[in-house]
Formats: structure tokens, sequence, C-alpha cells
């Protein structure tokens, strides 16, 4: 982790996990695509240790050819329930309003697809502090490919570079922001992909609150 962080002019955010808890819904979306195809349903821990790629990267490999059939019955699972399991992640609106009352710019780049992603931001009345919320399936590929943050950086008004800091919760969401140029910055312990160390961010923190905090009176450098 670098030892004296940059002072961000830039935030972007992941959203599963990192913002808001809504496994619930991936699970029975997945658990109704696995059911249809005979395999077998997975628990919230299996989930969790998972989920990580945009779903048309990693449906072809569980369903073969027939991934866009089990692509359609996941997502009419979830968008049967999404809006009513969904709930914010422990302080995760605190660090939102420290970004704003600051006066940075902040985005989110999500693997949930987008218009799934803008629903939920909308109903937990997010969506006006984001400048940008692009989901899978909005760019040219999802992350860790850089693409998606081609397509934020300008509504940022960003560039790549140190500055800007992306902000997730597993090893995915590192390699992305380096692939991108941005500051890795961690949230969580990263249990499910073998800690913090294993994940090197370049910056961590425990919770959403210790990152609100930070914001709000960062360290003199």
């Amino acid at each position: 982790m670098r030892p004296d962080p940059m002072r961000p002019s830039a935030i972007l955010w992941d959203w599963d996990n990192t913002l808001v808890d809504g496994w619930a819904a991936i699970q029975h979306g997945l658990n109704a695509a696995f059911r249809e195809f005979a395999l077998p349903e997975w628990d919230r821990g299996t989930v969790l240790r998972n989920v990580r790629r945009s779903l048309r990267e990693s449906f072809p490999e569980i369903f073969g050819a027939e991934w866009e059939r089990a692509r359609d019955i996941f997502y009419a699972g979830v968008r049967a329930c999404h809006l009513q399991v969904l709930s914010p992640m422990p302080a995760a609106e605190a660090a939102i309003l420290a970004v704003a009352t600051i006066g940075l710019p902040q985005g989110v780049i999500s693997n949930k697809q987008g218009p799934l992603l803008r629903a939920e931001a909308a109903h937990l009345g997010w969506a006006g502090h984001f400048r940008i919320l692009l989901g899978a399936g909005d760019a040219a590929a999802d992350k860790p490919d850089p693409a998606p943050f081609r397509l934020a950086f300008p509504a940022l008004g960003a560039a790549s570079g140190p500055a800007t800091w992306y902000i997730g919760d597993t090893a995915l969401d590192m390699q992305a922001a380096r692939a991108a140029g941005c500051t890795a910055v961690l949230l969580g312990d990263a249990a499910h992909d073998g800690g913090v160390a294993n994940v090197a961010p370049d910056l961590a923190f425990p919770d959403a609150a210790a990152l609100a905090a930070w914001l709000r009176d960062p360290p003199v450098r």
C-alpha cells in the first residue's frame, strides 16, 4: 500500500458489497437459472466467493451454448425482487455524502447490469450524487477491462492517474483500478479474496466509516 496516499480529486465506486448489499437478489436469480439447468444451487457464501466478473463473461463458462437463456432467467429473477431486498452497506451513505461535501465528483462502475444499477441508485435516493452510473453492458467491455473507466473519466472531468480513486471490495476491483491507471482503494477485509495483503491495494480502509473520516480530515502529506 502507498504509505502517503494522494488526496483524491475524483472518486469512482464499485456497487455491490461496496455501497450496497443486494446479494439476496443475485442469489435468487442465479438459483433460478441453476434450477432450470439442473445445476446445484449456491448459498450466500458461495455467491460471495464466486460472483466477480460480469455475466457476459461468466455465464458462457457455466451454461455453455445456452448461456443467453440462463441470462434471461437470471435477470427475471433479479428484477422480481432486487429493490425489495436492497440495503445500503454500513456507513455507505455517510461516505457518499462526505465525498459530496468536499466537492469531489463521483460515479459508479459496476458489473451489475446498467439498468438494474441505475434503478437501485434511484430507489435509494443516491442517483443525484453520481455524475455517471455505469454497469455491465454499458461499455464495449466490462471491468476489469478499462473500457468503462474511459467512459467515466469525461463525465467526472477526471483523468487516469493517482488522483482518481476507484474504491471496491475485491481483487478484481483492484485489478480494474490498476488497469485504468487509478489509485486502487480497498474497502473491507477482502476475506473472500485471501485478505488485504493478497489483494494488494494502494490504500485500504476497514469500512466506509473509516473512509468517510479520512475524506473529511485526510492526513497531512
